[in-house]
């Protein structure tokens, strides 16, 4: 049996559990300003409609005496460690998927904690009494299952599917509820007639992949009760990110590159802090008609350097045209190694002779941002503009 544990309305109840005065308020995290959206909602800001991804505008239009507070990355990052530390408690295999989620692998724990149910009902005891958050689990033989029960009885749920259930289960899921099924996929499925995860099995294999290119496999296999994947401990991270909607569209490069230098100096930062190189880094950027660009490009030498990766992303974005207004952008870094992994040394001066210099500055920058905050230090030169608004 397969865990699926998901925190309950996280961001929000943090903050809730930070400051008590917020407890029962209509309360989301995010960024304040009209162009910023919604991070994350109470379950009281959820009874008018609001959501994660949402507007602000759009979420203060539905609640008028909305409570709106500004996320907080490294205390969420810290709770969510002392979540995943009780996970690995009780169980070796532990995918965490998301700062708020983590599947968990049940094999073999029976003789220390009984079976899945009641070891479920320890977790979230635990996670109760030890980090004063709720959080809710669902129990499933097949991974796609736990996380679809996981979010049956929210919040603070728990929902057990056995073995002779899934069958059944299946052939009346709505088809929205499978995990993947975005909003493109739902359209096509639904001009199919297909309105439950079992009315799948009424068509060919090959429709479905013309419909739904791989996934169109995917969904096959899950609709027969097929779910090869598994819980896979430690799973590397595939790319590492930062993104925000700018407080207004703007042509202007200068304020562009004022952003995207904050940008680099978090992607760097969590490179350096989760000991990974990157060969590829990626510029974001989205116009204000909503178009989104993307551009890419495979660094000479692989690198956790906040000004490596910020002058590849200036290089990028110097080459774009920018005929429409950018709305949104954004600096990502992929095809991640080991920091430790050997690299192929050049008989060529081919490298930067300042890169050293810098990776020397982000480590003594990175020393001062754990011990005094993010903001006691910045480079001068390109100062972050302090109005950007979180996506």
């Amino acid at each position: 049996m397969i865990m699926h544990i998901d925190m309950d309305a996280f961001f929000a109840a943090v903050e809730q559990l930070d400051h008590p005065e917020l407890a029962g308020k209509v309360l989301v995290v995010g960024g304040a300003s009209g162009r910023g959206v919604v991070a994350a909602a109470s379950y009281a800001a959820r009874r008018y409609g609001i959501h994660s991804a949402m507007p602000m505008f759009m979420a203060k239009q539905r609640c008028p005496h909305l409570t709106i507070v500004p996320p907080r990355k490294a205390r969420y990052g810290e709770v969510s460690r002392a979540v995943m530390a009780i996970l690995h408690r009780y169980s070796p295999v532990v995918e965490q998927v998301s700062i708020d989620e983590a599947y968990l692998d049940a094999a073999g724990c029976g003789r220390l904690f009984g079976p899945p149910e009641t070891m479920a009902r320890l977790i979230k005891s635990e996670i109760r009494n030890q980090v004063s958050l709720t959080c809710s689990i669902g129990v499933a033989p097949l991974k796609f299952l736990a996380k679809v029960a996981s979010d049956l009885n929210k919040p603070d749920g728990l929902t057990v599917i056995p073995p002779e259930w899934v069958t059944g289960l299946i052939g009346s899921l709505p088809v929205e509820k499978v995990p993947g099924v975005g909003r493109q996929a739902l359209g096509q499925l639904n001009r199919l007639g297909i309105v439950h995860l079992g009315d799948v099995c009424r068509y060919a294999p090959a429709l479905l992949v013309e419909r739904l290119g791989k996934f169109g496999h995917r969904l096959v296999d899950l609709a027969h009760g097929r779910d090869d994947t598994h819980v896979i401990a430690h799973a590397p991270a595939k790319s590492i990110s930062s993104e925000r909607t700018l407080p207004a569209d703007t042509q202007h490069r200068d304020r562009l590159r004022q952003h995207l230098l904050a940008q680099s100096q978090d992607v760097g930062r969590q490179l350096r802090r989760q000991g990974y190189l990157a060969r590829t880094i990626t510029l974001k950027l989205k116009q204000s008609d909503f178009k989104q660009i993307t551009r890419s490009t495979t660094l000479e030498h692989p690198s956790q350097s906040s000004e490596t990766i910020f002058r590849t992303g200036v290089g990028l974005l110097d080459r774009q045209p920018l005929g429409t207004p950018i709305r949104l952008i954004g600096i990502g870094a992929s095809t991640l190694i080991a920091d430790t992994t050997p690299q192929q040394v050049s008989l060529f001066e081919t490298a930067d002779p300042t890169a050293k210099g810098w990776e020397t500055v982000d480590r003594v920058v990175d020393r001062i941002a754990d011990r005094f905050g993010q903001s006691a230090v910045h480079r001068g030169s390109l100062q972050p503009p302090d109005d950007m608004a979180m996506d």
